[in-house]
């Protein structure tokens, strides 16, 4: 991976970017973006977008990625100035103990962010006349290194989002853990399928919107309202998938997915047939390596709110294969990562060629039922 672009990737996956509270990573995005874009802005609620291309183009693909990751928020203080929080998407309470957590706080003249570890009565303490059971996120609280709840409350409020704090790291030649690839590597793939597009010459006749999108770990909201208001001819989604190539995985009920295999693009449902066609015709023609993922109903993705937009929005999706997802270890390998923006721009290109040979009135994704 070309080394600016590995050093952007890892200062996004390290900035947080808890569901609600995306602006440090969504400001890091539209810079970085911006520097090839005609023109770039944000809604309301955070949504950023990078544009190139004519606003009057007869074509619109939005390339997308959703910006924020899972977390915590402060929901209880107690007497003796230990946290209890609540989930800010989906956290499994069996991965987190003993991890450290920072947190954003409101609390005025708290500058800096307050960290505090994933504490749980230890093992020796624990009363083992029952059955052992899982601990559930209510039961684990949160140590600042408070000593009553006013001193907690001068550092935090109720309210107070966190994020675990590991950084991403390398791990071997092209393998990266970090804790939020799911899915800020969405909302880089967008970024980078503009730069390329820059480089390569910017295709003519369509216009790009990379855009990357707040509050999906929550019900894709931030897809739901950019749908609304860009209204795309199309939409090139990137999330993550599971990959299911590590011990434990049964493959007749999740199917087989490795890392390294290249990018996975859906099947079914939400994902328009002639988007699908061109996605692999455009991996194909690249001779990018890609794997395919039975999608018969929900994909648990923006797709699923975009496509149902604005009378019904062409859409596609190409996941990255990562294992121990919502974790703070989930791992890659980046040279599915970089695939999934070359794709989207060959997706473009040939979009834009065939506007060209065909004129402004071309309607690719409108199948014919007359004849």
């Amino acid at each position: 991976m070309r080394s600016e672009s590995l050093s952007f990737l890892r200062t996004l996956l390290d900035t947080p970017s808890p569901t609600g509270f995306e602006g440090e990573g969504q400001k890091l995005w539209s810079n970085y973006a911006g520097q090839w874009a005609d023109r770039r802005w944000n809604d309301a609620y955070g949504n950023c977008f990078a544009a190139i291309g004519d606003e009057d183009a007869a074509c619109t693909v939005a390339v997308c990625g959703h910006a924020d990751e899972i977390g915590l928020m402060v929901n209880h203080i107690t007497d003796d100035g230990f946290l209890y929080c609540v989930q800010i998407g989906g956290i499994d309470p069996a991965t987190v103990v003993g991890n450290r957590v920072g947190f954003q706080s409101t609390v005025e003249g708290v500058n800096e962010t307050v960290l505090g570890f994933v504490g749980a009565t230890a093992v020796h303490l624990q009363d083992k006349t029952g059955d052992a059971k899982v601990r559930k996120l209510h039961e684990l609280f949160v140590d600042i290194g408070a000593r009553s709840r006013d001193e907690a409350l001068s550092r935090v409020n109720i309210g107070d989002p966190g994020v675990f704090t590991a950084g991403s790291l390398p791990l071997g030649e092209h393998l990266l853990v970090a804790r939020a690839l799911d899915n800020r590597v969405g909302t880089f793939a967008a970024a980078e399928t503009l730069r390329l597009l820059r480089e390569q010459g910017v295709p003519e006749g369509i216009r790009v919107v990379a855009v990357s999108t707040v509050q999906e770990e929550v019900g894709l909201r931030g897809a739901a309202m950019i749908a609304e208001s860009l209204a795309p001819d199309v939409a090139l989604v990137t999330d993550v998938t599971h990959a299911t190539d590590s011990p434990g995985i049964n493959h007749a009920k999740h199917g087989k997915c490795v890392l390294g295999g290249g990018p996975e693009v859906a099947i079914g449902s939400a994902m328009h047939p002639e988007v699908v066609r061109r996605l692999l015709s455009a991996a194909g023609t690249q001779e990018i390596a890609v794997q395919r993922a039975a999608t018969p109903g929900r994909s648990g993705t923006d797709t699923d709110a975009i496509f149902l937009r604005a009378g019904g929005i062409p859409s596609g999706l190409c996941s990255l294969p990562i294992r121990y997802m919502h974790t703070t270890v989930e791992t890659t390998d980046l040279r599915d990562l970089e695939a999934i923006s070359t794709v989207y721009a060959k997706f473009c290109q040939d979009l834009a060629a065939d506007f060209d040979q065909r004129g402004d009135a071309y309607q690719p994704f409108i199948p014919d039922y007359s004849s």
